[in-house]
């Protein structure tokens, strides 16, 4: 559970995690075992339809969530169980504490809740006196070490055998082996006997179905199944976002939920509870049942026009399996009580401001958890969204609102830039690199050499390098070469136009372009960030092109994707960036789909062995995996592919700057799976990338090139 009070003091924790080789050892094993079974999970089933009529079915019960309740109260209380509403935490908790004491409980079992986490059940029930125990494995196991669950699905996955056979050993009073399966066996000889004591039993819920007033629940283990049959009063605490109408809705959730979660087509228990059933140890021989639900927000969520998504989650953990944040520093840094990035959005609502304002800054922006999300959230977006809302209420920090007044001033922002090629020169080295940093960069920034801007910025080179106008040609493009590829790497932007020579292409630079946008958003400052997107809407408005081609992969994505998102909604804008945004481009798919670039076009001699990291906009933003490979085998170079091709390397633009210790680990074990395959060469389709990835390579004295795709399609073309 993340606690610090401020974020230079959340930074510190995240190094302690960070220094933990246990949990990052774990959390590899875990993430790279993680993509192979889920990906065999998934092979017979279409999984992005599926996720989309999943995602559809979840935001109409979001839309209907109060009387679906209604519906729900009225079936399940016809058939014997009580329903009751609590508006907040607290009052679920104390209607289960009141529950407890009117049945005369005083020993109670639980199975795995997040829900009775949220709210900090077991806390309140103690103070009523009350003997509560977990009796899911792994929440058995952190309730012993009173912590936290560092994962939604598998809340121990932090904790090593050792550790456990050291807690089993306190909590028995005898030494334990550390060998699991004998753990195992304490675990069951220690419950069992909670079972059969127990007066109450308490678990979630992952489905609660209106039209019968049924809950389903969800487990890998028996315990739930125990838990909700042996006492003779079971209270279901669930979330009203669990509200369903049809059983047909929870089974195509459950096609899902398995293999996201943990890659299994199935899991071992789905248990539907209709009612009040008969119970020999109770007093009528039936059973007491309970269904408490929780709102605390989520009916202020479901009529949110931007969050109300989020109740769209089906608490299947997938959003932290694959972040390359989580993998890192684990889940008590990547998270409060909800987990990954899910969790960084609902500290804030279930938790508030306090909780949560450190936590939403260490998203890294890649894009991987709304890849797999089972219930279509776009993760990242309200991410940042709620980053923005915290700023808003506490005040913007000066670095981010200088860099807000500064990049929304186009004319400002160049100068800057330009002013600084001069401002370098005492630390700037002859191979394009700073010999040293800056002072204004702390010492955790040196694992990697940062670039020099360049001497002589893209725009003043136009109308040096710009091809001889064509009178009808093909394809009419405008390049958007952003600011790294116009001031820092305008080489890049110098090959792409060379890349194009003879393909009948109309090329133009509009000289009022600036940065996208994108460091804005990852700042907070969506203000200054919607002005930079009018300012380059309307520098493109006045030219004649079919495409707006960039070299940037995170340009891209945040031109297509993120503009409409920003000004979709004022109708003075409205047509014209949705106009803007279809004509957004890659370079890759530019060269390999629409120019149609062909094998004879490149000289015929072996070139040389490359691999490739995929920019996480590309392959993910823009869902482009293919063009940038064929574009290397037609080119004919010899590509090797690289472990985790996809997976973040640790940029993220201004995320680097305020998380470098992270961004250091992500960047070394790239370049540990790029030495790995032997190549010569390292090509990318991001000058983010570039940065990093060059700048990682020269620090560690590696012998490996760094360039854009375009560099080496243009060195090749015949």
């Amino acid at each position: 559970m993340q606690d610090a009070k401020n974020f230079k003091e959340y930074k510190g924790q995240v190094r302690e995690a960070l220094d933990n080789d246990f949990l990052r050892t774990a959390m590899d094993n875990f993430a790279i075992a993680y993509r192979t079974s889920r990906a065999n999970a998934f092979k017979e089933i279409d999984d992005k339809a599926l996720i989309k009529d999943i995602a559809k079915a979840k935001a109409c019960s979001t839309a209907n969530i109060d009387e679906l309740f209604v519906q729900f109260k009225e079936e399940a209380e016809k058939k014997g169980a009580v329903v009751h509403l609590a508006a907040t935490a607290q009052e679920a908790n104390e209607i289960i504490g009141r529950i407890a004491q009117e049945e005369n409980c005083t020993k109670i079992v639980k199975s795995k809740s997040m829900t009775a986490e949220e709210t900090l059940l077991n806390h309140h029930l103690e103070d009523l006196d009350l003997d509560v125990v977990e009796t899911d494995l792994g929440e058995w196991i952190i309730q012993l070490r009173h912590e936290g669950p560092s994962h939604m699905v598998m809340p121990a996955i932090h904790l090593s055998r050792h550790q456990v056979s050291d807690t089993f050993t306190d909590a028995t009073g005898k030494k334990q082996d550390d060998d699991i399966p004998k753990l195992v066996k304490v675990a069951r000889r220690e419950l069992r006997q909670k079972f059969t004591e127990a007066d109450m039993g308490i678990s979630g819920c992952n489905f609660a179905i209106a039209e019968t007033g049924s809950i389903g629940i969800v487990t890998n283990e028996g315990n739930a199944r125990l838990v909700t049959t042996l006492p003779r009063v079971h209270v279901a605490l669930m979330g009203l976002d669990k509200l369903t109408p049809k059983l047909h809705d929870a089974l195509r959730v459950l096609k899902v939920l398995p293999r996201n979660a943990t890659g299994q087509a199935i899991t071992s228990y789905v248990t539907w509870i209709t009612g009040s059933n008969e119970c020999a140890v109770a007093e009528d021989d039936r059973k007491k049942v309970h269904f408490v639900f929780l709102d605390n927000g989520r009916r202020a969520l479901a009529k949110d026009p931007v969050f109300a998504e989020v109740l769209q989650c089906v608490r299947c953990g997938a959003c932290a399996n694959v972040c390359p944040v989580y993998r890192m520093v684990g889940g008590h840094k990547m998270g409060h009580i909800y987990i990954g990035a899910i969790g960084l959005i609902l500290t804030y609502f279930f938790h508030g401001t306090d909780k949560a304002k450190n936590l939403v800054q260490n998203c890294i922006n890649c894009g991987a958890c709304k890849e797999i999300c089972a219930g279509g959230i776009d993760l990242p977006a309200l991410i940042k969204e709620i980053h923005a809302r915290i700023q808003d209420e506490e005040g913007h920090s000066l670095p981010s609102a200088m860099l807000g007044k500064m990049m929304k001033n186009r004319k400002l922002f160049h100068k800057f830039l330009r002013i600084a090629k001069y401002a370098q020169k005492p630390v700037a080295g002859n191979d394009g690199f700073l010999r040293h940093l800056p002072m204004i960069f702390a010492p955790d920034h040196d694992f990697r050499s940062l670039p020099v801007v360049a001497e002589v910025p893209f725009r003043d080179m136009w109308s040096k390098v710009k091809p001889a106008k064509i009178a009808n040609p093909k394809h009419k493009v405008a390049i958007f070469s952003g600011c790294v590829q116009d001031f820092v790497y305008p080489e890049q932007s110098v090959a792409t136009v060379e890349s194009m020579r003879g393909k009948d292409i109309g090329l133009e630079f509009p000289m009022d372009q600036s940065c996208c946008g994108l460091p804005l958003q990852m700042m907070g400052e969506k203000q200054a960030c919607r002005e930079v997107a009018i300012q380059n809407m309307e520098a493109f408005e006045n030219s004649d092109c079919e495409y707006i081609l960039t070299m940037c992969a995170s340009c891209a994505s945040h031109l297509k994707h993120n503009y409409p998102k920003m000004l979709g909604h004022d109708p003075k804008y409205a047509i014209r960036v949705q106009e803007f945004a279809d004509k957004v481009i890659d370079y890759s798919s530019f060269m390999n789909d629409v120019v149609g670039i062909k094998e004879e076009d490149f000289l015929d001699s072996k070139g040389k062995k490359v691999t490739y990291h995929a920019p996480c906009h590309l392959c993910r933003g823009l869902d482009v995996k293919t063009a940038p490979r064929e574009l290397m085998v037609k080119a004919g170079l010899d590509y090797v592919e690289c472990a985790e091709e996809e997976v973040c390397c640790g940029f993220g633009g201004t995320y680097s700057v305020k998380f470098p210790k992270i961004s250091e680990q992500l960047l070394s074990k790239k370049m540990h799976n790029v030495e790995e395959t032997g190549a010569a060469v390292l090509l990318t389709d991001c000058p983010g990338c570039v940065m990093q990835l060059r700048g990682g390579a020269k620090k560690k004295g590696l012998d490996i090139e760094v360039r854009h795709v375009a560099e080496l399609l243009s060195e090749r073309r015949k």
